[in-house]
């Protein structure tokens, strides 16, 4: 009988030092999470340099691979058959993971062992299990490149794996493994792919979103929390908070000079995300700009946006393209919904000519003059909560 099994290949937490064990944990607890609800039952175990996921089918397998590859810090899924650390064994069961295979007209043998206690060098298992095939395989070519299939024979402790189809993962960090943010996340395209950059380098992310009303309709809440649920299958955002936001704008536009509103409103943002960042117990707030993109992201107006903050700010966006976000929107399938018609609170009372190069000394003055303190404590107050799972 087959014994089938899911190879969770790793690279960036395996050049972690001493405390490499806390990021595989992180990274297996995370694969049993994924896993609890589509495929339940499995398990998910150490192998020396992987992470094991148990299979009852080449299927269900390959079900596994798709699920687990777009978790943060996995490099490579690959759907294995386990066998004894036997050469015999080895042969036979790389012969049937080529059936798996079918169709191929060419195929390679990469053979490697990762135990030196294993009598036979690598270079030597490629010759011996190559040769075998190549005598049962009559009508198949053996081809070193662009081949067909590509029969991987890791020796890994006490088994070997034998593999042909792997799938390839999103790389980064465990998702937890870099503590938790506070991102500032609208419906539109920008701040979703940061959030999800933020979950590739390991970061928990709590979605914040600052939405119109009640001065316009709240569809921008509705298409966030469906946002952040796209964005599910990378494990790092578990909670969505939507501030109604719309009257602070009306009140900022009723006492700030209009080319300022855009500066204000950002600060007000800021502000509150720096109350929410304490009460999750997030270490950074994240922001979906990019340098020079639209006139509140200016070098001027960043500036004049950031000495509210009591927390860093990271832009994962700041040196992209309109192109590039869209590019990567479209790959993690929330640019369908980014791009639904919706009222936010971006365009609401919006002037014409904003400022592209705001002096800071004339914003602190103008800020100094508002009922900040006040708002904040209004909106914190506000706050809608949205648990994910």
């Amino acid at each position: 009988m087959m014994r089938f099994v899911c190879l969770v290949h790793y690279h960036e937490l395996g050049l972690k030092g001493r405390n490499r064990s806390v990021f595989e944990r992180k990274l297996r607890a995370n694969i049993a999470h994924a896993l609890e609800g589509p495929v339940p039952g499995v398990k998910v175990s150490k192998l020396s340099g992987r992470e094991c996921v148990t299979a009852e089918s080449f299927e269900q397998a390959k079900q596994i691979a798709q699920i687990v590859s777009l978790i943060p810090g996995v490099v490579r899924v690959s759907c294995a058959l386990k066998t004894e650390r036997d050469l015999e064994a080895m042969c036979n069961t790389a012969f049937e993971a080529l059936i798996l295979a079918e169709p191929y007209e060419t195929f390679r043998v990469e053979a490697r062992r990762a135990n030196t206690d294993f009598p036979i060098p690598s270079m030597e298992m490629n010759r011996l299990i190559g040769a075998w095939l190549y005598e049962r395989l009559p009508h198949k070519r053996v081809q070193m490149r662009n081949m067909d299939a590509n029969v991987h024979v890791e020796v890994i402790e006490n088994a070997a794996y034998v593999y042909t189809y792997s799938v390839r993962g999103v790389g980064g960090l465990p998702v937890g493994s870099s503590g938790r943010v506070v991102c500032l996340l609208s419906a539109g395209l920008d701040s979703p792919v940061a959030a999800w950059r933020m979950m590739r380098r390991g970061a928990q992310v709590t979605g914040l979103h600052f939405s119109g009303t009640p001065e316009v309709p709240d569809t921008s809440s509705y298409l966030v929390q469906e946002i952040a649920r796209a964005l599910r299958p990378a494990q790092g955002m578990k909670q969505v908070i939507c501030v109604p936001f719309g009257c602070y704008q009306r009140k900022i536009a009723l006492l700030v000079p209009d080319k300022l509103r855009v500066i204000f409103y950002r600060r007000l943002m800021i502000a509150v995300a720096n109350e929410v960042a304490s009460l999750v117990g997030a270490k950074a707030l994240v922001t979906g700009e990019s340098l020079g993109q639209v006139a509140s992201q200016t070098l001027d107006n960043i500036r004049a946006v950031d000495e509210v903050a009591e927390w860093p700010i990271l832009r994962p966006l700041i040196g992209t393209d309109k192109q590039e976000i869209i590019d990567e929107a479209k790959r993690l399938g929330t640019y369908e919904l980014s791009t639904q018609a919706h009222d936010d609170c971006c365009t609401l009372f919006m002037p014409r000519n904003p400022e592209t190069h705001a002096k800071l000394e004339e914003v602190i003055a103008i800020w100094n003059t508002l009922p900040v303190a006040q708002w904040v404590e209004s909106i914190m107050g506000e706050l809608v909560i949205h648990e994910l799972e």
